[in-house]
């Protein structure tokens, strides 16, 4: 099993994390997305990251999808079986995901276009989601238990992305959700392998 990724891509560690944790041995290909590598593409029409590819040749795609993949081949080990809880999961887990929808945007909108070109209204409306999201997980963090869930892993991939590249500007007035990547690593010691 392989799954294809980058060691920068958010959504690739958040699906490597939860790979590693559930015991579904696969196999990490790290990609150039640029260079539209036949093997990522042959895996995913898209061209984009992360992608599994099963041992029967399966090609799975989407971070989300990989990750309810992985959960049905680990008996249910990334999201709860009682139907409320885990919509709760899910719903941390589009959150964090959306934040780094939006930190991709600015970053890719400051690496793709001439300076001159680059369009800050649109980098300020893609900072405006950031901050609200924040703030909304600021006010509502999940409990972490024993057991770290698929919304845990979007989080702690979420957070080590923002500090990646927004390091110093999200920090401010949030003081638990600096804290949560301490207390994610506390009940997932392997965190340390994907801190990149």
């Amino acid at each position: 099993m392989k799954i294809f990724s980058s060691d920068l891509s958010p959504y690739s560690t958040k699906v490597r994390m939860a790979a590693h944790y559930a015991g579904l041995a696969a196999t990490t290909v790290s990609v150039d997305t640029n260079a539209d590598p036949a093997e990522l593409i042959a895996a995913n029409p898209l061209g984009k990251i992360p992608a599994l590819l099963t041992d029967e040749g399966l090609a799975i795609y989407d971070s989300r999808t990989i990750m309810h993949y992985i959960d049905r081949q680990t008996r249910g080990s990334l999201y709860p079986r009682n139907a409320a809880r885990r919509t709760e999961v899910e719903i941390l887990e589009a959150t964090a995901d959306g934040v780094c929808d939006s930190l991709l945007a600015i970053v890719y909108e400051r690496r793709m276009r001439p300076e001159e070109k680059v369009h800050q209204p649109w980098i300020d409306r893609q900072w405006a989601k950031v901050e609200r999201a924040l703030d909304h997980l600021e006010a509502n963090m999940p409990r972490l238990g024993r057991k770290p869930h698929a919304g845990h892993f979007a989080l702690a991939a979420m957070l080590r992305y923002i500090e990646l590249r927004f390091a110093g500007k999200w920090q401010r007035g949030r003081p638990k959700l600096k804290r949560f990547l301490a207390r994610f690593e506390a009940v997932f010691p392997d965190y340390a392998l994907f801190k990149g």
